[in-house]
């Protein structure tokens, strides 16, 4: 019989170690710097560009910014990686995707008919945060728009956008780069939190300017219909256009459901852009959030109140975080989305947020707030 030393066993017993746990790999973060009004990009903003785009066209994912919120991005002319999307998002196959085109051509080509409240809406306010709907080519795949007979279009605002759906040459299918009904992601590092793996490059470009998703006006009735609020109002719409602009997105909705018509825009679900932690909207903070405290509760506040001797008080409890929120809307919205990826990052039991106004230049982050508490 062979000794210990000898016996063929051995070696390997001793030498046993846990075995590694095979991790995906996290996605490469390409810096991006390429201001605005800058024609030619640095070196390194163009090869990360170009790496993107060759991963577009060979129908793999990448995660890019724009000036809404940052994207999930897939070649929207195949169905195999737009289902991709769907897989990392977790989102449901009822809710339509946004294609982000790199200018008015590609959009019209991937319409089946341009109405003419579309060349005009294009004309005044692309590249730029406005979705238009128009009935859809049969070129564009079914998964896209839910097996709708419309399809979402946009020409986004950033340069770098634009850019990258030129050198892929193709439109691109962009949900917000989150797992599906989370908050929005509004930097690269939200995005590498919210996906991880699930993305093989992340397109850093920043914050976002405007911090919400796009307006999304149909085309495709009459009057013209804001299906989901954003940086676009009504008011610069009906402006621009010299037309009625109807923003009763429920009523449209609606008349889409009689028609048996699948969802024309995204957003539209009852709970939306939810933070992990448990969000309230109250119109009498200073009553309830004591009430929170005195339960054990650990809160959050976005406050919009003034700086109140009784708000001080308040807020120096040790369970109480108080995020003093901006008072105009724009700055309000620019930052909502960062706020409450902070927040959720802090351990807290509740969020409360002081309603906003009730007047049409609040109706982006008055929606955003009202399906985040749903």
């Amino acid at each position: 019989m062979p000794s210990c030393s000898e016996c063929p066993f051995t070696a390997t017993v001793n030498a046993m170690t846990p075995v590694p746990v095979r991790r995906p790999p996290l996605p490469i973060l390409a810096a991006i710097d390429w201001p605005e009004g800058v024609v030619t990009p640095k070196p390194e903003t163009a090869a990360a560009l170009a790496a993107a785009a060759e991963r577009l066209a060979t129908g793999q994912l990448v995660a890019i910014p724009t000036e809404t919120v940052y994207g999930l991005a897939a070649n929207a002319m195949d169905p195999d990686a737009v289902a991709q999307i769907f897989q990392a998002k977790g989102r449901p196959a009822t809710n339509p995707l946004i294609v982000h085109v790199s200018d008015t051509d590609m959009a019209r080509s991937l319409a089946a008919q341009w109405p003419d409240t579309a060349e005009r809406a294009a004309r005044a306010f692309w590249p730029g945060p406005l979705t238009l709907v128009v009935p859809k080519a049969q070129s564009v795949p079914d998964i896209v728009t839910a097996n709708g007979h419309t399809v979402a279009l946009r020409c986004p605002g950033l340069s770098v956008s634009r850019r990258l759906i030129e050198l892929a040459k193709c439109p691109i299918a962009a949900p917000s780069a989150n797992r599906s009904e989370a908050v929005s992601p509004t930097t690269a590092h939200h995005v590498l939190e919210g996906l991880g793996h699930r993305v093989g490059i992340v397109l850093d470009g920043g914050l976002c300017k405007h911090g919400l998703e796009s307006t999304v006006l149909d085309c495709t009735v009459d009057p013209p219909t804001i299906l989901r609020p954003g940086p676009i109002s009504a008011q610069q719409l009906a402006e621009a256009l010299s037309v009625q602009i109807r923003s009763s997105k429920e009523a449209c909705l609606e008349q889409g459901r009689e028609r048996g018509e699948a969802l024309r825009s995204p957003g539209s679900q009852h709970r939306h852009y939810a933070p992990h932690t448990r969000l309230t909207l109250s119109d009498d903070a200073m009553t309830l959030i004591p009430k929170l405290l005195e339960a054990g509760h650990r809160v959050g506040w976005l406050s919009r109140s003034a700086r109140t001797a009784a708000v001080v008080a308040l807020a120096a409890s040790p369970n109480l975080v108080v995020i003093p929120m901006p008072v105009d809307p724009a700055a309000y919205a620019r930052s909502l989305y960062a706020t409450l990826h902070a927040l959720d990052q802090r351990g807290l039991d509740r969020l409360v947020v002081d309603v906003v106004p009730a007047d049409s230049d609040w109706a982006a982050v008055r929606d955003r707030l009202e399906r985040a508490a749903t």
